[in-house]
């Protein structure tokens, strides 16, 4: 306790109070700015670069003298970047490559727990391995490890884990953005690392963009004072880069990946140059100046007349515009009209985005002016370093961009003092796993969570909270470490992350409450709240990082509808306002969000972003800690519609400001702040306890603020009125996380495992996240074991996509659309007999073909398979109550690599490459001409009992239990009991199987006939909806819904007697659409009501036959 307080006056000193003197531009923000009081200046063209670190001509000297030594094969070797997980130190020697770098969720011998210790050993074994490899040269280059520390040294276990740039970004103090670069900086050395991937100056300004988190404000002028002291603290100027405290600091990403059109990652972005530069260009400004030694490459691209083809001789660039390939941008401007003497870096294979190149073959990327190549994959990276030293001897690539590439490098090696430092063991503080999350390093982050609190809403001053209270603590964050740290926290994405295991000493926001009110105050039971307890409701975003974090066409900004766990915390705030709680709102996100009617029913709400380990940096505002205020304002303006996407301040720097315009279509592609789109929270808004807020919210009733009718997504012109327009993305790179990626199998109870984006097993399917389509773990390569070894007889296994609550929805417009479900795949086996694509409609409602019969042969290529729902529907599907899209079962050994599953409305009809519902069918066997066929002494038919379930968790019927039992004797009589003492979530099948018989004569006067005697319905309930017994009918691939007989309902079944049973074969084919499911019928299936008890029903079948 004495040590936070000094640590709080400490800060009071060292960090400069932020005067937030934006509100006079704000309250009108007229398109007439006055720039005399923007802290950044206009540009009225690509301003030459003072850098605090400039050239040195005894450096200089010292790499012109290295380069002239060195052969094409060593200098190529330097431009290659490849991702720990692909390269080993024996390749690094073998190539001389120059740098490695490690992905979110790569490690150290790929122990998530490495300790600083271990990190330090694995840079020493590439260190030494390129000083192997330069033996005898007459000279040696240092090798040089990356990483993305953007929000402390976050792929780090232990290491302290700051708010996210958006929370920064509110706090408006430079002053803790250096103290933040010192800090991460000292635990990045501590791991023998040199080079961090940040700062991020993006300027994000649609908030459908997953990234916005990443960005420090909508607004040039924060983000150019930031990028200035982060780089400071980060780098520490020539001194600081030649020392061992320090690293190198890249501002990324080089340029206007914040402006990409509708918020898509990777997308376009059409805004002219000269706001390209005055907005999203500022935060380059001021890091290179403070010295910056790396710019990364943005994967968007630039659709503007000046970014020209380099590999064209005139003419305007005509491929996809992406910056990684624009000469213009990159070589003539950042490095020609800026100066910039230092080192372009790719992004993660973003050469492979540009049209005519892949991750491996990219000349246009080198040409352009790009020094270091992250090829990740090490088949990519191997065949990228043949195709340049190629392209270099056959005259596409000049050899003198490749000397400018290795002489940038070099430099910046040079000017970190490389050749005069010890491996990277052997260097100040190396190892010292003690660094990593130290007492003062978190005491500042719980400083910055603090500073970056923006409290939106404090009704009748119930803030700030009395410590000697009982408090209620609900919602889906109060424990949860991954909703609070975000994206790039120890995972890329942020998931799989558990509190205990691995942010031990992190505090979520029980911990916190529980520390400063006592644990014995806190309730986290609605039921057991004292009468008059304030409630603490902690609500938020999933953890995501790009791409997955992408809000859709079909979406809107609302965040209780953007996942159906979203709409449960608002549910849990109205359920509190209703019993009359006091509701204080903590609201994590990475980015402003729709949250009206979550405002409407807090009586506080506060903006708390996404604020890392130290949730006590909360709870020290929330009681006035020490006389804690709130002093947090809003770095993005606070949307009051559910698609005010696009709501900007007016940029403080441009002269005669205009709402920016789409420079090829000259329409707006962001809204007016000052008509239909005004915020409910300007730019700079944020109440204290202290004092009136000088920006005012837009609303004066916040208990009653407006809430938007609209029903449909923000990049939909109106309703899909049934019929789907957009694809519903289910997996992969544009996935949204509507759907969560299972595996489960017999081995485990058929319990669902949410698959990461490292390896995931339940040892008979085993998946590993893998990269596609240039997005790092983008798709899943997935292992099932088969019917051998430990799994001999246990092998049956899913992989599978389902709704996060396997609640089923209303899918049917994807039907009506004629859409096709649609997976890549690459085959790394033949696919197996019992491989089959199953969609459910939630079990055991289901519609299933045989996928195997269209796969393609293994090989290397990708496909794409189209499976039109049509086939689905027809084996049983009913797209009304839709919660799994798409499922891949199989018994048997198989590999393949799995991507971008989504089902795609088709409006000109199914396309000729789409598979048909004949290809995936058996062939029917001969038609039964025949009056009768009993089942059991004509088809030979079999019990098979082994479909029996708990639907309290979908798993098995738990070991030991015994649910329902069967028997059939020589005379063909089948007997079934069910246990009297089964629970009501039990469930099991009697099934009897056979060989797939054609019954098409049997269709139009054909019927299922069978002697039915009920010893006991059991415990069934007689006022529930179903009673009695159901009937099912499959095929060899799917079979019929519940089919409801009025004579086995249970008013009408006679208990203790015999009686026949007649099923229509007309009613059982009705149920399905294709003739080929009554042409290859091989099951019958009886069992209680599903909606109903089956405990003690017991009965008995026989002369089962199909008749006519």
């Amino acid at each position: 306790m004495y040590f936070r307080t000094t640590l709080w006056l400490w800060f009071a000193t060292m960090i400069s109070a932020v005067n937030l003197a934006y509100a006079s531009s704000q309250d009108n923000p007229s398109a007439n700015n006055d720039t005399s009081k923007s802290k950044v200046p206009y540009y009225a063209d690509w301003p030459k670069i003072d850098s605090a670190v400039p050239k040195d001509a005894e450096i200089e000297t010292f790499i012109a003298n290295i380069l002239s030594q060195m052969t094409l094969a060593e200098k190529v070797g330097q431009m290659i970047q490849p991702d720990l997980r692909n390269v080993t130190p024996r390749e690094a020697k073998k190539y001389k490559l120059g740098s490695l770098l490690n992905g979110g969720g790569a490690w150290p011998n790929n122990n998530k727990y490495a300790s600083a210790e271990a990190w330090a050993a694995k840079s020493d074994e590439y260190w030494d391995a390129l000083e192997d490899a330069y033996k005898g040269r007459g000279f040696r280059i240092p090798f040089i490890w990356a990483t993305d520390a953007v929000h402390g040294h976050n792929n780090v276990f232990r290491a302290t884990v700051f708010p996210h740039n958006i929370g920064l970004g509110a706090a408006n103090n430079p002053a803790l953005i250096y103290e933040i670069g010192k800090a991460t900086a000292q635990e990045i050395v501590a791991t023998g690392l040199d080079w961090t991937f940040a700062p991020t100056v993006a300027s994000p300004r649609d908030y459908r963009w997953g990234r916005v988190y990443e960005g420090y404000s909508e607004d040039p002028e924060i983000i150019y004072q930031y990028a200035k002291q982060m780089v400071y603290g980060l780098q520490g100027g020539v001194d600081g880069l030649q020392g061992e405290d320090n690293v190198i600091s890249n501002v990324k990403h080089w340029v206007g990946d914040g402006g990409t059109l509708g918020g898509v990652d990777h997308g376009q972005n059409r805004y002219s140059e000269d706001y390209l530069r005055n907005i999203h260009a500022t935060g380059y400004f001021g890091g290179l100046e403070a010295g910056a030694q790396v710019v990364m490459s943005s994967f968007n691209s630039w659709w503007n007349e000046n970014n020209y083809d380099p590999m064209r001789s005139g003419g305007a660039y005509l491929n996809n515009q992406k910056i990684h390939g624009s000469q213009y941008l990159i070589n003539d401007v950042l490095k020609g009209k800026m100066g910039f003497d230092g080192v372009v870096v790719t992004d993660w294979n973003g050469q492979g985005e540009i049209n005519g190149c892949s991750p491996s073959n990219c000349p246009q990327a080198v040409i352009a002016g790009n020094d270091v190549f992250m090829v990740t994959n090490r088949a990519d990276w191997q065949r990228f370093y043949r195709n340049v030293i190629a392209q270099v001897k056959s005259g596409i690539i000049p050899m003198a961009r490749i000397d400018d590439a290795v002489t940038r490098i070099l430099r910046v090696k040079a000017r970190a003092n490389l050749w005069q430092k010890p491996k990277p063991s052997a260097r100040k503080n190396a190892g010292d796993t003690a660094l990593l999350g130290s007492a003062v390093n978190r005491a500042l982050a719980r400083e910055a969570v603090s500073q970056s609190l923006v409290l939106l809403k404090n009704k009748n001053n119930v803030l700030p909270l009395p410590n000697d209270d009982a408090y209620l603590l609900v919602g889906s964050a109060i424990n949860s470490i991954q909703k609070q740290t975000g994206g790039w926290s120890l995972t890329w994405q942020g998931d799989n992350n558990t509190l205990a295991k691995d942010f031990p000493g992190a505090q979520t926001m029980l911990g916190a409450l529980q520390v400063e009110v006592g644990a014995e105050n806190v309730y986290t039971d609605i039921n057991q709240a004292p009468a008059g307890t304030t409630a603490i409701v902690v609500i938020g975003e999933d953890a995501y990082a790009e791409m997955f974090g992408d809000i859709s066409k079909a979406q809107t900004l609302e965040f209780s509808q953007l996942k159906a766990s979203y709409a449960e915390d608002l549910a849990l705030i109205k359920k509190l306002k209703i019993a009359g709680f006091k509701v204080v709102t903590v609201f994590y996100s990475g980015r402003p969000l729709y949250v009206n009617e979550e405002i409407n029913h807090s009586d506080a709400f506060v903006a708390a972003w996404l604020p890392g380990t130290e949730a006590g940096g909360i709870t020290d505002v929330l009681f006035a800690k020490g006389g804690r205020d709130f002093t947090g304002r809003l770095s993005f303006s606070w949307p009051k519609q559910k698609c005010s996407t696009t709501i900007n301040r007016h940029a403080p720097n441009i002269p005669d400001y205009q709402t920016p315009v789409d420079g090829l279509t000259g329409e707006r592609i962001e809204q007016d702040v000052n008509g239909e789109h005004k915020p409910l929270f300007p730019y700079g808004y944020g109440l204290s306890y202290g004092s009136n807020a000088s920006v005012q919210a837009t609303e004066q009733d916040l208990d009653n603020i407006h809430l938007d009718p609209r029903d449909y997504g923000c990049g939909m012109q109106a309703p899909d009125a049934g019929v789907a327009e957009s694809p519903l993305e289910i997996f992969g790179k544009h996935a949204k996380g509507e759907f969560v990626a299972r595996i489960s199998g017999s081995i485990n109870g058929w319990a669902g495992v949410p698959v990461g984006k490292g390896t995931t097993t339940i040892g008979s399917v085993t998946t590993k996240g893998i990269d596609y389509q240039g997005m790092q773990q983008s798709a899943v390569n997935v292992k099932f074991a088969g019917n051998t070894g430990s799994y001999a007889g246990n092998s049956a296994a899913q992989i599978y996509m389902q709704t996060a609550d396997s609640v089923g929805g209303d899918f049917n417009r994807y039907v009506n659309a004629d859409s096709t479900l649609e997976f890549d795949i690459k085959m790394l086996s033949k696919a197996p007999e019992s491989l089959v694509l199953s969609v459910h409609c939630v079990y055991p409602c289901r519609g299933e073909v045989k996928i195997n019969r269209v796969l393609p042969a293994p090989g290397d290529d990708w496909k794409t398979i189209k499976v039109p729902l049509a086939c689905l529907v027809e084996t049983g599907m009913v797209y009304q109550m839709m919660n799994t899209p798409f499922l891949f079962f199989t018994t048997d050994a198989v590999e393949f690599n799995l991507g971008a599953v989504r089902m795609v409305p088709q409006p000109n009809g199914i396309p000729n490459d789409a598979v048909t519902c004949v290809d995936m069918r058996g062939k029917s066997p001969p038609a039964l001409t025949g009056s009768s066929y009993n089942i059991v002494s004509d088809f030979d038919a079999k019990i098979d009992i082994g479909e029996q379930y708990n639907t309290a968790d979908w798993g098995g019927i738990p070991h030991g239990d015994s649910h329902l039992i069967a028997s059939i004797n020589d005379q063909g009589k089948v007997f079934a009991a069910y246990n009297d003492d089964s629970p009501e979530s039990y469930k099991g099948h009697l099934k009897l199987n056979f060989a797939a018989q054609n019954l098409r004569e049997f269709k139009d006067n054909g019927s299922l006939v069978f002697d039915l005697f009920v010893e006991s319905l059991g415990s069934q309930k007689p006022a529930n909806d179903q009673t009695g017994l159901v009937i099912k009918v499959g095929n060899t691939d799917s079979k019929t819904g519940d089919i409801f007989v009025p004579q086995l309902d249970g008013e009408r079944l006679l208990v203790g007697e015999w009686q026949e049973i007649s099923i229509p074969m007309s009613l059982i084919a009705a149920q399905m659409s294709s003739d080929f499911f009554i042409e290859t019928i091989n099951l019958v299936e009886i069992f209680p009501a599903w909606a109903n008890t089956q405990a003690g029903v017991k009965f008995q079948m026989q002369n089962i036959r199909f008749s006519q």
